[in-house]
């Protein structure tokens, strides 16, 4: 179980984990029958492995090498039920809507015993002769039930490999360290690893963790294996603790409000259909579910935890106020005022008491009205003492203030911020002050928003705007530099891929979705090799058969401003063939559904963009595990004319999971640049039964912004210059060498921002 775990991580940074000493590698061994045939395999799902990985391999028995092929398979889901609705979908079937239209009437009126010529399906549908073609399908057009499912899918027809290399213990602890170092949150595919990490190789000794989310997830380990005293060095406010006792009861590291939950419920469990429309009951039974409940021993330890603080009761009540109302409702459940009256509990009681009585002012609040008194010294002050706080309003400041005045206090304390909340404001600044472009915001409630400009904006001329951009990027590039200049390094040369420079930095980007083959970053852009882009669904895996409705469908932009839409309701578009829509999942191994994009077809007919979506039609979110993305090869790839199947692992370009804490009921998942013939993988979430519901201005905000962000590859040649480094052509040529594959771990990434 052990090194399943560490084989699925190892995976994901495109390696193969194997307990051998490195040192111990015959670089002379030929390799072994058992060897060929597992490169063999891996072959067939698209993967090789370079000469380091070959050697080692030599070294492990040929149960070893089974069992890593098993692993493999069940990441690429080459065992699941990958048949589609219709037979050969490539070719259409010609249904329309008056035959669904027709079929509802005749199964209302009861069908063959009224009497009507045509055939009766297991599912209990009645089927009119003259309306859908059945022997195009393996299962019922009408209600979306599968009938058939297929053991097997297409292998090795891609047309390019994605390389394996080798991953020791000693490279996993290095990625282990570096989840625990990330100055960024974790996104889900990193959470997933590090919970898996932290359970083998425990908590280090005096460890610092720089994020507050990922030191809940250190609390949750030690508090499960009886830790929770060495669990205080990590809580060191009551906002710490409070994080992780709402984390404890909703799954989640960020603290999400109660209403907020409830209001969320009832989105995820809303129906366009009334007499399926379960939002009212959804959100009873999460205000339900969200009542607390703790025993004694819980309640000892939390109290425990709040009178160990550091903090005096002034500062531990002014931690709490932004929380006021949910702590109220958390110090009656934990029984805390019955503790603060025990001996040795006395901070316990001060800070309760501090807490009640409110006799002090609140920063906060101070800073308020001096805003409202528009007393600009007194603010720019205040937030010199907390400069985090001040880069999130700098904008706005700048705004009401004045912008010379602004930058000159904050430049005083910008080399004492994290280097991501300045990159942050520099790739926020062109938005923030162009009056005319659509802001977006990502709320942690898994959908999209637009943001209405700050209406201050009115009061300067573009040119005025345009040097509040210039001199934001200019403080954190001249930032950035210092921070740089500062490191102590021996390198005089640097090697910089070129696939860096079309990767963002992963800043603010939150990820809800587990990458199980590759550790992509947002923004990532994917080129196409071939004339079509096959789009795939699969979910239900591990599920009992039930109705579960989830679809994959695409909106196609043309040049001329038309748009078309590729879905359940419109099988074929321009350009694009839709597989069928399945509204129910067989037993345990789930089901499919694709839509194949033609390139030259949307080249001729002037479409720019494709935007893909995963959508949950049927109430609640996106299904966990549900499995989505995309294949492309520069050979056709092929579509069964018995099953539908036309998944082949071989193909798969990018793959993402939905992980079991999602919080979206819709995904755009990636836009397909159809002049460019790249896809850039994008992750917008977003509440809606269909892809109707998207908004596609805000789609085109996000990757707008994506694309404005400073890329992996910048920030590399700001290192170098900073640090007098020459730029080597290859990695052997460099003292420091960063490759597409360094960059596949987001926390070595990030690690270049934690200075």
């Amino acid at each position: 179980m052990r090194d399943k775990k560490l084989l699925r991580i190892a995976l994901r940074y495109r390696a193969i984990y194997l307990d051998i000493d490195p040192k111990e590698v015959d670089l002379e061994a030929k390799p072994t029958p058992a060897v060929l045939a597992f490169v063999a395999r891996l072959r067939e799902n698209g993967f090789s492995v370079n000469e380091d990985l070959l050697h080692a391999l030599c070294m492990v028995s040929a149960t070893e090498l089974a069992d890593i092929t098993a692993v493999i398979d069940d990441v690429m889901g080459v065992k699941l039920n990958w048949a589609t609705l219709v037979k050969g979908w490539n070719v259409p079937t010609g249904e329309t809507r008056a035959d669904h239209l027709i079929t509802f009437f005749a199964n209302l009126i009861g069908g063959a015993k009224a009497g009507l010529e045509g055939s009766t399906l297991p599912c209990g549908c009645f089927i009119p002769e003259g309306t859908f073609p059945l022997e195009r399908y393996t299962g019922c057009p009408f209600c979306g039930t599968p009938f058939t499912t297929a053991n097997f899918v297409y292998k090795g027809q891609a047309s390019k490999l994605k390389e394996l290399r080798l991953f020791t213990e000693e490279d996993l602890k290095q990625v282990y360290h570096s989840l625990l170092a990330s100055p960024t949150p974790l996104d889900a595919t990193q959470k997933d690893s590090f919970e898996k990490l932290i359970d083998i190789y425990g908590l280090p000794d005096n460890v610092e963790i720089s994020m507050k989310e990922t030191a809940m997830l250190a609390v949750k380990h030690l508090v499960a294996n009886g830790q929770q005293a060495q669990a205080q060095a990590l809580l060191k406010t009551p906002t710490d603790i409070l994080r992780y006792l709402w984390y404890e009861k909703t799954g989640y590291v960020q603290i999400i409000e109660p209403r907020t939950l409830i209001a969320q419920a009832r989105r995820f469990y809303y129906h366009m259909f009334g007499p399926l429309n379960q939002s009212e009951y959804a959100g009873k039974e999460m205000k339900e579910k969200l009542k607390l409940k703790y025993d004694r021993k819980h309640c000892q330890c939390v109290a425990s935890w709040i009178n160990n603080l550091a903090l005096s009761p002034q500062q531990a009540t002014e931690n709490m106020n932004a929380k006021r109302g949910m702590w109220v409702r958390m110090i009656r459940a934990l029984r805390l005022g019955e503790y603060s009256r025990r001996k040795g509990y006395e901070h316990l009681a001060d800070i309760l008491d501090a807490f009640y009585r409110q006799e002090q002012p609140t920063w906060l609040g101070i800073l308020q009205q001096a805003r409202n008194n528009r007393d600009t010294q007194t603010v720019l002050q205040m937030l010199k003492q907390r400069p985090g706080l001040f880069a999130r309003s700098l904008f706005a400041t700048m705004l009401r203030f004045g912008c010379e005045e602004t930058m000159e206090a904050f430049e005083q304390v910008a080399d004492q911020m994290p280097s991501r909340l300045l990159l942050s404001l520099g790739n926020a600044a062109e938005k923030y002050f162009d009056p005319d472009a659509t802001r977006t915001a990502h709320p942690i409630t898994g959908y999209t928003i637009s943001i209405s400009k700050n209406k201050l904006l009115s009061l300067y001329s573009p040119a005025d705007l345009r040097a509040m951009v210039a001199r934001v990027k200019r403080c954190y590039i001249l930032s950035l530099k210092h921070s740089f200049a500062a490191q102590a390094t021996k390198a005089k040369s640097i090697y910089i891929a070129p696939s860096l420079f079309d990767i963002p930095i992963s800043v603010g980007d939150r990820s809800a979705t587990i990458q199980d083959t590759s550790c992509a970053l947002m923004g990532t852009r994917f080129p196409v090799e071939g004339d079509a882009v096959r789009l795939f669904l699969q979910w239900g895996k591990g599920l009992h058969a039930q109705p579960l409705d989830m679809d994959i469908s695409c909106h196609i932009a043309f040049k001329n401003g038309k748009t078309e839409e590729c879905a359940y309701y419109c099988l074929k578009a321009t350009g694009a063939k839709h597989g069928g829509d399945i509204r129910a999942i067989p037993e345990m191994v789930g089901t499919a559904e694709y839509i194949e994009l033609s390139l030259p077809e949307l080249a001729e007919a002037g479409a720019k963009y494709v935007t893909f979506t995963a959508n949950a039609y049927s109430c609640g979110a996106l299904s966990p595990n549900l499995v989505v993305g995309w294949m492309n090869s520069a050979y056709p790839m092929k579509v069964s004319e018995k099953t539908g199947v036309a998944y082949d692992p071989s193909c798969v370009q990018h793959m993402v999971r939905i992980s079991e804490s999602n919080l979206s009921r819709g995904l755009v998942f990636g836009v397909l640049d159809v002049d460019e013939r790249e896809i850039t993988w994008l992750e917008m979430p977003f509440i809606s039964q269909n892809i109707q519901g998207c908004d596609f201005t805000a789609v085109n905000a996000l990757l707008q912004r994506l694309r404005n962000k400073l890329s992996i590859g910048q920030l590399l040649e700001i290192k170098a210059e900073a640090q007098h480094l020459s730029l080597a052509p290859s990695p052997d040529e460099a003292d420091e060498a960063y490759t597409y594959e360094w960059a596949l771990n987001p926390a070595e990434v990030s690690a270049l921002l934690n200075m």
